[in-house]
């Protein structure tokens, strides 16, 4: 840009101004104000240290920077931003268009501290099509290599949709192979399954042209810019044209094709196919914090593109600024040419002869509404991601959604989860988790060592735990959950309420999580008799219930691997009289197992221990 080469600032002068009192220097930037010109433009606030801080357009520049020269502003933002100009910068304008343009320019190179930042979209693929033969269609995050972009789609599932829809009708290849022609004639290539199922139509060995494919690659490429109407057009002339030749195969799958483009037609248009390239905008706002601006784009009455993005706030904008800056940006990103631009409120914009619309009915109020739509959801999505952040408003959710799923009378802000552990009944134990809005309570986590069952009784054992769990909370008068699961199937469930409802007659409620084959989670049941209640799979409810059983069972293998390990060391060291704890964690730490201590000679046991101990251990070990 010619106008930006123009703009030297001048570092020198801001170090021989920069330790002026804050009278002197509004009084300089006041008389600089003063020599500004009426004429539209940008104008560039620069600190001390030479930084652009904020860049800003206006019809008239004089009046816009006298403005915040004029008065004392009241204590917030734009105060502070005017504490901290040094100088003034501006450049000059034909229209009010190329103000916005440039505008828009400079806070993407220069990043001002005050100014409203657009959300980086680096995380937001294209569908993209390389430049080599055959090409193959691809998603990508990064644009910069040769080939064709559509996109970013912020609405991810749009993009699939099209690549669906683009795979069923086109045979494509999706290898990774090199088919330029001499590779090909070299016939070194072998079909795939692909190829077998009819969804690549074998260029690698010749059975397909490369003129035949990128025919197909142009039909394509008209689906992706929204073309689908005049494509089905095209198509249906091909077919008639085949059909009178009496190539009625070759006809048969160009109507397949048809089909399925009228079928996504149908689903995509949304007002009159007579409304073609309009620009769709609206806003919605996160507070003082964010806005979030909406762009379609229609072509015969259909979405071709569809595209969300977040500002940063930082200087109280208007929505009616910052949804000027954002059609300026969206057109001029996605090099926008059409006539006519639906937005949901005034908003003083120059854009020559593009026609600004607000509708109050109609098809076009319909599609003003889908933007609408669109934004707020995106919006929604948004919070989702930054529950992160706020962890106690997800554990709120979850706890909802399931005390819907069961139907409690209270959502269950308190859930203890039970498990059992042995190995054919010896060192038989078991372990209890605590979960308080959806979050693991180790604090609240209990042990249990079995003691009246002898031999491997799962469902005896889980009685016993759980009496000496909720008779002692009652015992105590400590409070008791809210929702009680088995790390099992009916049999726990049933062992557990035997004991809550039938012995100690309190009122909680059980839950059973049963595993598969694959020890995966696959059944969650609930009620007496149990039945299975439905939570769909990969949902944050289903995934916080396998991070329950998961938990429960570490903690029980956990202190079971602990209780073994111990009667292991306890035969050998524990029953010699005269040898404490301190000498076995001495011994043991040193050594690290008993058959170590007993290969170790008096003299290296001496001084580890000492004399007197020494000598007991080793006429204990060596007997």
């Amino acid at each position: 840009m010619k106008e930006l080469e123009q703009i030297n600032i001048d570092k020198k002068r801001l170090q021989l101004i920069q330790h002026e009192g804050n009278k002197a220097r509004l009084e300089r930037l006041k008389n600089v104000v003063l020599s500004l010109p009426s004429d539209p433009g940008i104008y560039q606030y620069i600190d001390y240290t030479g930084k652009i801080i904020y860049v800003g357009k206006a019809k008239n520049l004089k009046r816009r920077v006298y403005s915040y020269f004029s008065k004392e502003h009241e204590p917030g933002k734009t105060r502070l931003l005017v504490s901290k100009i040094a100088d003034i910068y501006y450049i000059v304008v034909k229209t009010e268009h190329d103000a916005l343009l440039l505008e828009n320019n400079l806070i993407k190179q220069y990043r001002p501290k005050y100014n409203v930042l657009l959300k980086d979209d680096k995380t937001y693929p294209y569908i993209w099509i390389p430049s080599e033969p055959f090409a193959r269609i691809k998603t990508s995050r990064i644009k910069g290599k040769s080939g064709h972009y559509f996109g970013p789609y912020s609405q991810i599932n749009i993009m699939y949709v099209l690549l669906n829809l683009i795979r069923e009708i086109y045979p494509l290849r999706t290898c990774n192979l090199n088919l330029a022609p001499n590779k090909i004639s070299e016939g070194k290539y072998r079909v795939c399954l692909d190829y077998h199922i009819e969804k690549c139509a074998g260029p690698c060995v010749g059975k397909q042209s490369l003129k035949a494919y990128n025919k197909n690659l142009e039909e394509i490429i008209d689906i992706l810019n929204g073309k689908t109407r005049q494509l089905t057009s095209k198509l249906k002339k091909e077919m008639l044209s085949l059909a009178n030749e009496l190539r009625f195969e070759e006809a048969e799958e160009i109507k397949k094709k048809i089909l399925l483009l009228e079928k996504y037609r149908a689903k995509s248009e949304v007002v009159s196919y007579t409304y073609n390239d309009i620009d769709v905008f609206s806003i919605d706002q996160d507070g003082d914090e964010a806005a979030f601006i909406n762009y379609l784009h229609i072509v015969n009455g259909a979405i071709s593109r569809a595209f969300t993005f977040e500002y940063k706030k930082k200087m109280n904008e208007s929505k009616e600024d910052l949804l000027a800056l954002g059609i300026i940006e969206m057109r001029s990103r996605f090099k926008s040419k059409a006539k006519e631009i639906i937005i949901p409120f005034n908003i003083d914009i120059d854009l020559g002869k593009v026609e600004i619309t607000i509708p109050q009915r109609g098809d076009k109020k319909q599609l003003l509404d889908l933007s609408l739509l669109n934004v707020k959801q995106y919006r929604v999505d948004r919070m989702k991601q930054k529950e992160k952040l706020n962890p106690q408003q997800r554990g709120i959710k979850l706890m909802t959604e399931l005390q819907t799923a069961l139907q409690l009378k209270t959502r269950p802000k308190t859930i203890e989860c039970f498990d059992n552990s042995n190995i054919s009944g010896e060192s038989a134990v078991a372990a209890c988790v605590v979960f308080v809005m959806g979050k693991p309570s180790k604090k609240d986590y209990r042990k249990y060592t079995i003691k009246t069952v002898e031999g491997p009784d799962d469902y005896a054992s889980m009685r016993e735990v759980v009496e000496r769990r909720y008779s002692r909370l009652v015992a105590e008068k400590k409070p008791l959950p809210d929702l009680i699961i088995a790390d099992g199937g009916k049999g726990q469930m049933e062992a557990i309420r035997s004991v809550i409802v039938d012995r100690l007659h309190l009122t909680i409620p059980i839950a059973g999580l049963a595993k598969d084959g694959r020890h995966r989670t696959s059944e969650f049941l609930y009620g007496s008799p149990a039945r299975r209640v439905g939570i769909k799979p990969q949902t944050p409810l289903f995934n916080l219930m396998e991070q329950i059983q998961d938990e429960v069972h570490r903690f029980a293998i956990t202190f079971h691997r602990d209780i073994r390990s111990k009667k292991q060391i306890h035969s050998e060291l524990d029953d010699i009289k005269g040898i404490g704890p301190k000498t076995k964690e001495l011994l043991l730490d040193k050594y690290k197992t008993v058959k170590r201590i007993k290969e170790a000679t008096l003299e290296e046991l001496n001084t580890v221990i000492g004399k007197s101990k020494a000598a007991i251990i080793f006429k204990q070990l060596t007997q």
